[in-house]
């Protein structure tokens, strides 16, 4: 499995450790990713995903999944929450036509 970030499609980056001498030594730059359940209030489901520490600060500071995902790029997030995103505006066009 990918180190992704399902929300913010944050990849690992590659760049070099420096020591005191200036020599430099390949590493990698990786994600910070954890297990999270989220919910969504408008679909009244609970969504299993593996996100940022930052992506999930996002999702806090935005008001939550639904309103993050109203907001995402659809070509950042993972195929489970593309269709995630998809049953929202679909919900949200039911709503607004009754």
């Amino acid at each position: 499995m990918t180190r992704r970030c399902e929300l913010t499609g944050k990849l690992p980056l590659a760049g070099n450790t420096r020591s005191h001498a200036e020599n430099a030594k390949r590493r990698v730059f990786r994600p910070n990713l954890v297990n999270v359940t989220l919910a969504s209030e408008k679909l009244g489901k609970k969504v299993r995903v593996r996100v940022s520490a930052s992506g999930l600060k996002t999702v806090e500071h935005r008001g939550g999944l639904d309103a993050y995902l109203v907001k995402a790029k659809i070509d950042d997030l993972s195929p489970q929450l593309q269709t995630l995103k998809r049953e929202l505006a679909k919900a949200a066009k039911e709503a607004k036509a009754a």
